[in-house]
């Protein structure tokens, strides 16, 4: 009998003849806009921490104050004795702050969609999934019963088709839409504006996952929904605390029967311990940061139209982006990946995405904005991109 990791050995082989290998780069430290990674002091582009909340003052007190009163952890999974009434106080914040009747809080983002679109999704109901969705939603989907289907990223054409075929086969018991709010390689914004009216004239429901418009969207951060003018017209609507809000955590906000629907189905709230008070107080902490100041959003899209303008002057693709995620189009693998090294030598992070991804000849820098970058810090990254850009033959 062969070893296991015999077995396992020609797959990781593979991957890192390919360079398709994922490397380890250390943090060492708090996620600031200047932060150490690998022992190097960098100007941080490539972190989900668009506000700069994980490292808020008023966040972080939260944490240590839960921690006094409430100890390091929850001791069981919500339904037996791990509801604390932090954890009823961050749903009762999530559902006041996405303006829905209620919300349910899971310990990640993965976690809420691979718990909540199985247990949603039944037998002789049909997925639509946008073909660039999550790899949660992918795995959310698959775990269903559901027949699936994929239509064409953000192609309303192709949606109506799917839709109408769907409709005309007269065999499905439920239709669903299901798509990212912001695709986070690419940074574009899903037409959830058109999705809902689309949903509404085949009778079909619609699921977003907004994880990157969380924070960044709509009014004081509130999200997609918001940012549309669709409150009360969506469904469900996944979210996170991992990336806008600084923190971890996912949920689902919406009606309260879905919440109860959830509460009592959904297996990875079921059978998974419940986040941390810690964890929970700071979440609470970020909704009611924003809630009273908008003015890290609005610093946000500051930064971001600043950085893109410049990026385009200097003669770079930033693709179909219209969110703080700015991918710098190379197109090449390889020189993606010299052009985020060549980057990190200049004191600066951002890694280089590449196929499977992304598509071949898709290869991109992603860089992501933040509202706590100075003037000085933007110009630093845009002097040190327009330095590569040159050197290797993708600017002027």
């Amino acid at each position: 009998m062969p070893t296991l990791d015999s077995t396992l050995l020609p797959a990781l082989d593979e991957l890192k003849q390919k360079e398709l290998d994922w490397k380890v780069y250390k943090l060492e430290g708090a996620s600031l806009p200047h932060a150490v990674v690998n022992g190097k002091k960098v100007l941080m582009l490539g972190t989900n921490n668009y506000l700069g909340m994980s490292n808020h003052p008023e966040v972080r007190e939260a944490a240590i104050e839960a921690i006094k009163k409430y100890g390091a952890g929850s001791g069981s999974v919500r339904t037996i004795s791990g509801t604390m009434d932090l954890h009823l106080k961050l749903e009762e914040t999530i559902a006041r702050f996405k303006h829905t009747p209620a919300a349910i809080y899971f310990q990640t983002g993965f976690a809420a969609n691979q718990g909540s679109l199985p247990a949603i999704l039944q037998e002789g109901d049909l997925a639509l999934s946008d073909e660039l969705n999550h790899g949660s939603i992918i795995d959310g989907v698959r775990l269903s019963k559901a027949e699936k289907a994929i239509y064409k990223h953000a192609d309303m054409d192709d949606l109506a088709t799917k839709l109408e075929a769907a409709s005309k086969a007269s065999k499905y018991k439920r239709i669903f839409i299901i798509t990212d709010g912001v695709f986070s390689m690419d940074g574009d914004i899903a037409p959830l504006d058109r999705l809902q009216r689309a949903a509404q004239a085949f009778g079909a429901y619609v699921y977003v996952d907004d994880a990157h418009g969380d924070g960044v969207l709509g009014e004081h951060g509130r999200g997609i929904v918001n940012h549309f003018k669709l409150e009360g017209k969506i469904e469900a609507e996944m979210g996170t605390f991992s990336k806008g809000f600084g923190v971890v955590g996912g949920f689902v906000s919406g009606s309260t029967t879905l919440k109860e629907y959830l509460h009592n189905k959904a297996r990875s709230y079921l059978l998974s311990g419940s986040a941390p008070p810690a964890t929970v107080a700071a979440c609470i902490a970020a909704l009611e940061v924003l809630e009273k100041d908008d003015s890290l959003v609005k610093k946000l899209w500051e930064n971001t139209k600043y950085f893109k303008e410049k990026l385009k002057s200097m003669g770079f693709d930033t693709g179909n982006s219209g969110t703080p995620i700015t991918p710098i189009m190379i197109g090449d693998s390889a020189k993606a990946k010299q052009f985020s090294a060549e980057l990190f030598k200049e004191g600066v992070f951002a890694l280089p995405i590449v196929f499977p991804m992304v598509a071949q000849g898709k290869a991109r820098v992603r860089t992501q904005i933040r509202a706590d970058f100075t003037k000085e810090d933007l110009d630093f990254a845009l002097g040190a991109c327009e330095r590569v850009g040159r050197k290797l033959g993708l600017v002027k």
